[in-house]
């Protein structure tokens, strides 16, 4: 298939001060990223909050600059282009952030919401804008009634189909989804992902679809890959993944997955115990080792290169030949078939 997005040992840090007397820290949010993103599918990005997803949906848009790496886009090298020339990329890419109450201006009605990027980017025409609107309008599921409203007017899932609509207001080739559905009602947040995935197939977008939730992304991707703390832990398609998952990190995800029926227990997961560590003094060697249950000295020294552990299925970790995770994999997907 042919490559959209192709990122090469991306890394972006962040300095921070340490007040008036501390010494300034470099947050490494991420560090030593590389994949590629196809034309017409979906890439889930997944791990715990403050893995660098967010960090990393924006670097590949170029909304802020990387600190080290290569990030190609549609065969142009978009890494240290200037605003200015970026404009085109704009053009061609959209973001829904995980709020839409956050994302949206209070100030302005919907109509203006929707009209701004038309304007930005030379669309001056009024029949020609007002066409617009409301064909986006229509995809989304809203109505010409609801223009003159402002945000607070309207429901948190149409706040976020106002969002969606004004993303792909412009005909993206990539959008960026940051967890577009987590601040939203279980019932309205299965109606996003629907609409999502129709959207994709009538536009023919790609989406880089960031979550915590690998139930989520069994149901939206078509591969995943798994950050921890800056870093890709395992990659590979969606049903390899979550069907043969190796890293012990990715089954801890199962795990921590909440049952949303009291009358089912769920025994025997697997649970690991402590925080993630500081991006500012990660962990040497692997970073997942001081909560992994089978970490040994070479773990704790020497940092597991992304290897293919089998067909398309990528790696970092020095034991997945070692240990055996499938049994957790195999009960979690059982759990989940009985809420059905």
């Amino acid at each position: 298939m042919e490559h959209l997005v192709e990122v090469q040992d991306l890394k972006k840090s962040f300095l921070t001060k340490g007040g008036i007397f501390g010494k300034s820290s470099d947050v490494k949010a991420v560090d030593g990223v590389d994949l590629y993103l196809n034309k017409g599918e979906t890439l889930g990005v997944v791990g715990e909050s403050g893995c660098g997803k967010t960090t990393l949906g924006r670097l590949v848009l170029r909304l802020i600059k990387p600190t080290s790496g290569k990030i190609n886009f549609d065969e142009v090298d978009i890494t240290n282009l200037s605003e200015r020339k970026l404009l085109w990329l704009r053009k061609r890419t959209g973001m829904v952030f995980q709020d839409p109450s956050a994302s949206l201006n209070p100030r302005m009605n919907i109509r203006s919401t929707l009209k701004r990027p038309l304007v930005v980017h030379g669309i001056k025409d009024k029949n020609t804008i007002q066409k617009r609107i409301i064909e986006m309008l229509e995809k989304v599921g809203l109505n010409e009634d609801q223009l003159e409203r402002f945000p607070h007017q309207i429901s948190g899932g149409q706040q976020q189909r106002v969002a969606i609509a004004r993303a792909i207001m412009l005909n993206p080739d990539l959008v960026v989804l940051d967890e577009p559905t987590s601040s939203l009602d279980v019932s309205v947040q299965a109606q996003i992902l629907n609409l999502l995935l129709k959207l994709q197939r009538d536009l023919n977008l790609t989406y880089l679809f960031i979550t915590h939730d690998l139930v989520v992304e069994r149901h939206v991707s078509d591969r995943i890959v798994v950050m921890y703390c800056g870093k890709i832990l395992e990659s590979a398609d969606t049903d390899e993944l979550l069907g043969n998952t190796m890293h012990p990190y990715t089954v801890s995800l199962f795990s921590s997955t909440p049952i949303p029926n009291p009358h089912l227990k769920s025994t025997n997961r697997f649970i690991v115990g402590g925080e993630p560590p500081s991006l500012i003094h990660p962990p040497r060697g692997c970073r997942f080792h001081p909560r992994c249950p089978y970490a040994e000295g070479k773990c704790k020294k020497v940092e597991p290169k992304l290897v293919e552990a089998a067909k398309d299925h990528f790696l970092a970790c020095h034991k997945f030949e070692e240990i055996d995770l499938l049994t957790y994999v195999k009960r979690f997907w059982k759990l989940m078939e009985r809420l059905n």
